[in-house]
């Protein structure tokens, strides 16, 4: 194992960008997603969340098993992301009850079909948890897309919003879509929300 992948240095352009927007091409990439609704400080979310932890650490820590995957290279475990919508477009947006999701962990490149499968099985008998069977294996493709790191609380995203869709216009560019991605670089039990990191990202399509 003598290559070593760390997403803050190997992947800073999609995981560690600056506090001012910017335009990016996000290529095709496998996750682990689960999908639900409603508000995300619920007991819900918190399991969902467990599950794709559960099985990525499964993946992470199989080198020490007797059957190490083919082609698996060490790495750091990718940060949670979500995939952010609204159940009922009347509602504000200020509703968590009405809010509809896909939380997800990105996954090393050597994952397959056929080892998402086993280490559902492995983790199944080891963490036992109902939303591992959510847990789907899939790859999606953000594309041309609006970003910034935003430094605060999840509730002052609107503002940094509002900079990314000014910073679109001035630039020849428009939002392609009201569905928005969230990355979370920090874990909001152990850091006071004026520290907070969560990259934001919105498809755009150029305004032509």
């Amino acid at each position: 194992m003598t290559k070593r992948v760390d997403y803050k240095k190997d992947y800073k352009q999609l995981y560690m960008p600056k506090t001012v927007p910017e335009i990016v091409a996000v290529p095709r990439m496998p996750f682990f997603m689960v999908s639900g609704s409603g508000d995300p400080n619920g007991e819900e979310f918190a399991k969902a969340t467990e599950a794709l932890y559960s099985m990525s650490y499964a993946v992470r820590m199989s080198y020490k098993s007797e059957d190490v995957p083919a082609g698996y290279y060490e790495y750091t475990v990718f940060p949670l992301e979500g995939e952010w919508d609204l159940l009922d477009r009347t509602k504000p947006a200020t509703d968590k009850n009405n809010y509809k999701y896909t939380i997800m962990i990105r996954q090393p490149d050597f994952l397959t079909e056929e080892l998402f499968e086993r280490f559902l099985e492995q983790t199944r008998r080891k963490k036992p948890n109902p939303f591992l069977e959510n847990v789907r294996f899939e790859h999606a493709e953000d594309g041309l897309s609006c970003q910034m790191m935003h430094i605060g609380s999840f509730d002052d995203e609107p503002e940094s919003f509002s900079r990314m869709e000014a910073f679109c216009t001035e630039h020849g560019f428009i939002r392609s879509s009201k569905i928005h991605r969230e990355i979370y670089l920090s874990d909001p039990r152990k850091t006071e929300p004026s520290k907070l990191k969560t990259v934001l990202r919105f498809p755009v399509k150029t305004n032509s």
